[in-house]
C-alpha cells in the first residue's frame, strides 16, 4: 500500500468545522483586511511596516536606474538590518524596516490566495491584484525581486547571504505566489516568482562557475519544492536539494563570505544557522527554531520527491530531538530569546523561554510534510498541539493583536522589570516592525484544512479531526465525505459517504497518542483494518450511506514533565484531549506562584458552553488545591512551614488567555504533597 500523499486542493474542502471555521472566518474577514491596512501604515498605535511604500519607491528607482544609469542615483548603506526614520520622518527616496521588510507583503497574498480557494470574494480580489501590480512593477528585468537592494545598492545583490535574507524573501514571494495561483488560476505573480528563481537558479548551483552558497535564513528550499509540485519541472526541486546539500559543507560558505579564516581542523559552530555540519549527519535541533524546522520542511519534501533514505533519515532524527527533548507541551519551541534558538536538551523554562509563534507554525510545516511522506501519529499529535494551543494563542480571539512569544508563565510585575524578560511583551500587540508571526498565523489558519487531510490515488487521511465536507474521487468514481465534529470540546466525530456506486478506497484515521481508549465504528460494527504508527486503515468497498463513527474520550487529565526537565520538576500540566490548560489572574486571583494543585482529584466541567470574546462553547475546568497563605517577616528565617487554605482552581484554555486584560498566568503549577 502506497502511504505518501499530498494535501487536497483547498477548493474541494468547505470546512464546517465550528471551532476552526470560526478562527478561519476570523482571519478571512478581520485578519486579512486589517493586514492590508498594516502593509499601509495604516493602522493607529501600531509599528509602521513599509512594505508596500517599499515596493512602490523601488519600482520608481528600478525605473530611473535603468534608464539612467546605476550612477545616476545616491547609494544607500546596505549594512543596516533595520532602518527606522529618524523622528518618524522617512526620507523619500530611503529603504526602510527591516531587510525582509518584503515579506510581510508575501506572507499576506498566501493567505489570500488559501482565503479565496475556499470562499472567492471578487472585492479581496481586485484588491490583492492590484497589491501584485505594485509588487511586480519593482522587479529587475532579469527576475530580481527584493526592495532593500533595489532601492540601497543593487551591486551589492547576494553579497551577504548569511544576514540580509534574499533568498528567505524570494521564498516566501514564491510560496505566495503558488497559493495565489492555485486560489485564484492567476499567474502574474507566480511568473513574477519564476523569473526570480530562474535568476537564483544561474547564480546557484554544483557547476564549477556558480556560486556555493545557501539562505542564511531557510525557506528558499520547501518554497522550491512547493514550485516543483507546482509545475513539475524538476530544476527547482534539484536547485531546493543543492541548497540542502551545500549546508554545513567545507569549506564553509558563510567563513568565506564572512573572511573568517579557521585554524586546520577547527570545527564550525554555526549552530545559530544549521550550518556546523551537513544536514546528514547532524543529531540534534539547534540554532534559530524557525529557520530549523523551515530547513528542515524543505529536507522532508526532497526526501519524499528523491526518495532519499539518508535525508529522510536525518529528517526523524531531527524531529525526535525537537519533540523528545525540546517541545513545550503546548507544541512551542524555541527554548531561549538568545538567538530566539533551541536550548539545550531538557532546558524548557516557563518565563524565559522564546517560543515563537513562527516556531510552532514552522514545527506545523515540518509535520505536515513528514506525514506526507510517512504517516505516523506522533508527526500528527505534535501538529495538533501545536495548531491547537500555541499558533492560536498567538492571536487575540478579536484577530487583532498578536503575540510574538508565548510565555508558559507569565508575572506582570517581573516582566517590567526584570532585563532578562524584555523580550516578552504583554498585551498582544497590533503590529510589529519585525512582523513574521501575525502573517505567518493567517496563513496557516487559512490553510488549516490541508493540514488536516491529504491523500493519494486509493486512500485518504484524517491527520486532524476537522468538521468538513470533502469532494474527492478513487479511480476516476466520485465520493462526498461529510465529517462532523465539535472537536476540540466533544469526543465523537461521525463521517459519512455519498457516492452513485461503490467505490473502493482506504480511510486513514489518525489513532491520537493521547487517547489509549479510542474506538472506531463502521456502519455500527468494530471496524477492521490494518494499524500501523498510530493510524487505522480501513480499506473497503465502500457503499452509499455508509458511516464511520468515533470516539475519542476525553478526560481531563493532569500530566507531568520528564523529571530532566529541571524547571517542571514537583510540577503539573492539566490537559482535555489536546487542549491544555492555565490558570489566570482574572480567575484566581493575585500571587499565581502560592497556589498548588491536588493531582489525586478529578478536575470537573465547570460549563461548556463559556463565551469569551466571541469563543463560543469554550469548556472550561475546576480543580482543586491550596494557596499558601501569606507570611511575612523577615527575608529569611528558621524554617516553620507553610500554612494553607483549600481552594478551586480555575482552568481556562491556554489559547484564551490574556484576552480579558493583563494579568499572571501559569501553565504548570506545584503538586501538593510533592
Amino acid at each position: 500500500m502506497n502511504r505518501q500523499s499530498k494535501g487536497i486542493s483547498l477548493k474541494k474542502i468547505n470546512v464546517t468545522d465550528r471551532f476552526l471555521k470560526r478562527e478561519m472566518e476570523l482571519a478571512r474577514t478581520e485578519v486579512i483586511p486589517y493586514q492590508w491596512e498594516a502593509l499601509n501604515d495604516n493602522v493607529e498605535g501600531a509599528e509602521p511596516s513599509f512594505c508596500m511604500r517599499n515596493f512602490k519607491l523601488a519600482a520608481k528607482l528600478g525605473k530611473k536606474r535603468r534608464a539612467l544609469g546605476q550612477e545616476s542615483l545616491p547609494v544607500w548603506t546596505t549594512e543596516e538590518f533595520n532602518l527606522v526614520p529618524e523622528k518618524g520622518k522617512p526620507m523619500e527616496d530611503r529603504f526602510y524596516g527591516f531587510v525582509f521588510q518584503d515579506t510581510d507583503f508575501s506572507k499576506w497574498i498566501e493567505a489570500v490566495g488559501y482565503s479565496l480557494a475556499a470562499h472567492p470574494d471578487p472585492e479581496l480580489e481586485k484588491l490583492a491584484d492590484h497589491a501584485i501590480d505594485i509588487v511586480c512593477a519593482a522587479q529587475y528585468e532579469d527576475g530580481y525581486l527584493d526592495t532593500f537592494y533595489i532601492i540601497n545598492d543593487p551591486s551589492k545583490r547576494l553579497t551577504n547571504l548569511r544576514d540580509h535574507h534574499e533568498l528567505y524573501c524570494f521564498g516566501h514571494l514564491t510560496e505566495g505566489a503558488v497559493a495565489y495561483y492555485e486560489g485564484t488560476g492567476k499567474d502574474k505573480l507566480l511568473k513574477a516568482a519564476m523569473r526570480f528563481a530562474d535568476y537564483v537558479e544561474a547564480h546557484f548551483g554544483e557547476e564549477p562557475e556558480k556560486c556555493k552558497g545557501y539562505p542564511g535564513h531557510e525557506i528558499a528550499e520547501m518554497a522550491l519544492g512547493r514550485l516543483y509540485e507546482l509545475t513539475g519541472e524538476d530544476r527547482y526541486l534539484k536547485l531546493a536539494a543543492f541548497f540542502v546539500n551545500e549546508r554545513g559543507k567545507k569549506p564553509y560558505y558563510f567563513d568565506k563570505e564572512h573572511g573568517i579564516v579557521r585554524d586546520p581542523g577547527e570545527d564550525n559552530d554555526d549552530y545559530y544557522h544549521q550550518a556546523h555540519l551537513p544536514v546528514r549527519e547532524q543529531k540534534e535541533a539547534v540554532g534559530h527554531a524557525v529557520r530549523a524546522v523551515y530547513l528542515y520542511t524543505g529536507m522532508a519534501i526532497i526526501a519524499k520527491y528523491t526518495n532519499d533514505e539518508s535525508l529522510k533519515s536525518a529528517c526523524e532524527r531531527l524531529w525526535d530531538s525537537m519533540t523528545n527533548e525540546k517541545m513545550y507541551v503546548t507544541g512551542g519551541i524555541g527554548g531561549t530569546p538568545e538567538g530566539e534558538a533551541f536550548s539545550y536538551p531538557f532546558h524548557l523554562p516557563n518565563d524565559r523561554m522564546y517560543n515563537e509563534s513562527c516556531a510552532a507554525i514552522g514545527l506545523a510545516f515540518f509535520a505536515r510534510r513528514m506525514l506526507e511522506m510517512s504517516p505516523k501519529n506522533k508527526y500528527a499529535d505534535a501538529m495538533e498541539r501545536a495548531i491547537y494551543n500555541t499558533v492560536l494563542g498567538g492571536m487575540a480571539l478579536d484577530g487583532k493583536s498578536f503575540f510574538y512569544v508565548n510565555p508558559m508563565e507569565a508575572y506582570p510585575e517581573g516582566i517590567r522589570h526584570d532585563a532578562q524578560l524584555k523580550h516578552v511583551v504583554l498585551p498582544r500587540q497590533k503590529w510589529f516592525g519585525c512582523a513574521c508571526c501575525p502573517p505567518n498565523i493567517n496563513r496557516i489558519l487559512n490553510s488549516v484544512a490541508q493540514y488536516a487531510y491529504s491523500e493519494n490515488e486509493d486512500t485518504l487521511f484524517m491527520h486532524l479531526y476537522c468538521g468538513a465536507d470533502i469532494d474527492t474521487e478513487f479511480a476516476g468514481k466520485k465520493v462526498k465525505i461529510q465529517v462532523t465534529s465539535a472537536y476540540p470540546w466533544e469526543e465523537n466525530v461521525r463521517i459519512a459517504f455519498e457516492m452513485k456506486e461503490v467505490v473502493a478506497f482506504t480511510y486513514a484515521i489518525r489513532l491520537p497518542g493521547w487517547c489509549p481508549g479510542t474506538e472506531v465504528l463502521v456502519n455500527g460494527e468494530k471496524a477492521c483494518g490494518e494499524e500501523k504508527d498510530g493510524y487505522l486503515y480501513i480499506s473497503r468497498k465502500w457503499e452509499n450511506e455508509d458511516r464511520i463513527e468515533c470516539t475519542f474520550p476525553m478526560q481531563a487529565t493532569y500530566y507531568q514533565a520528564d523529571t530532566r526537565v529541571r524547571d517542571d520538576i514537583g510540577k503539573a500540566v492539566l490537559m482535555r484531549g489536546p487542549i491544555v490548560y492555565c490558570v489566570e489572574e482574572a480567575d484566581n486571583g493575585k500571587e499565581l506562584s502560592l497556589l498548588q494543585v491536588n493531582a489525586s482529584y478529578e478536575p470537573q466541567i465547570i460549563d461548556e458552553k463559556w463565551n469569551l470574546a466571541g469563543a463560543e462553547d469554550v469548556v472550561r475546568l475546576r480543580g482543586r488545591g491550596r494557596r499558601i497563605l501569606p507570611q511575612e517577616g523577615k527575608l529569611y528565617q528558621p524554617f516553620c512551614g507553610y500554612r494553607y487554605e483549600e481552594t478551586d482552581i480555575t482552568f481556562i484554555p491556554y489559547y484564551t488567555w490574556c484576552n480579558r486584560g493583563v494579568g499572571e498566568m501559569k501553565v504548570f503549577l506545584p503538586v501538593a504533597g510533592v
